[in-house]
């Protein structure tokens, strides 16, 4: 699932990255696709990973004339969390149609999927 989420992602951001005529046609792909799969919001437990600072049992000194000052050394420490998030169930289904109609449309109007003007 995590997987599919990062896919889904790294597709999205580079879909993002497309040129103008490109946005537009999956602007309108978004917006009837929108209504055909309705979003379906879930709440679900995860693990989150959080971090703290804790002290290695180490310190450091320096000494600047007759002061000297000791500062305890510190390391990350990684720990989870339960969590919970709201996710869209339909997002992901959603999304590859919303792919599939933009590149068709692009193809349609441009010759190509990336709606590339005279490419």
């Amino acid at each position: 699932m995590f997987r599919q989420v990062v896919v889904t992602g790294a597709f999205a951001m580079l879909a993002s990255c497309g040129t103008p005529e490109y946005r537009a046609e999956q602007s309108l792909c978004k917006t009837s696709w929108l209504n055909k799969i309705k979003p379906r919001f879930e709440q679900e437990l995860y693990n989150r990973t959080e971090t703290r600072q804790v002290p290695t049992g180490q310190t450091t000194c320096q000494t600047v004339g007759a002061t000297t000052n000791c500062i305890q050394v510190m390391r990350t420490e990684y720990y989870t969390v339960p969590a919970v998030r709201t996710v869209d169930r339909n997002k992901p289904r959603r999304d590859a149609q919303i792919d599939l109609c933009t590149k068709n449309q692009c193809v349609a109007k441009f010759g190509n999927a990336e709606c590339k003007v005279g490419g």
